[in-house]
């Protein structure tokens, strides 16, 4: 009963609970390196859309967040921010389910951050 008393006490000392924050970083540290961003092995670029141009917008960006199957192939695009609204979205979401990353046999996302600048 003794023995597990000082185990107990030991864990909640100061230093048994520095070295126990420190084993729990370090896991998160692990899980995070484990989850890391998925490698891309093709990527199509988006087409400056036409009505972009015939609105006189020259330039945008459009953040987005894709969903990986297992093979690596994107099932769906979720367009996360967008400047304008609504002009590059449909040119993104296109490119961006060409797109092909490694296959990891697990599900994932990816967020992505594509800059738009016609130079016509």
């Amino acid at each position: 009963m003794q023995m597990k008393r000082k185990a107990i006490n030991s864990m909640f000392d100061k230093t048994g609970i520095s070295r126990w924050l420190l084993a729990f970083a370090g896991a998160a540290l692990l899980s995070v390196a484990a989850h890391a961003s998925p490698k891309v092995i093709k990527k199509v670029p988006p087409e400056f859309p036409r009505e972009a141009t015939q609105k006189g917008v020259n330039a945008g960006s459009v953040k987005a967040k894709l969903l990986i199957d297992a093979e690596g192939k994107v099932t769906g695009v979720e367009i996360l921010e967008a400047e304008p609204k609504r002009i590059f979205d449909r040119a993104v979401t296109n490119a961006l389910m060409e797109w092909r990353f490694e296959a990891t046999g697990e599900k994932q996302t990816h967020e992505v951050k594509l800059v738009f600048k016609n130079e016509d």
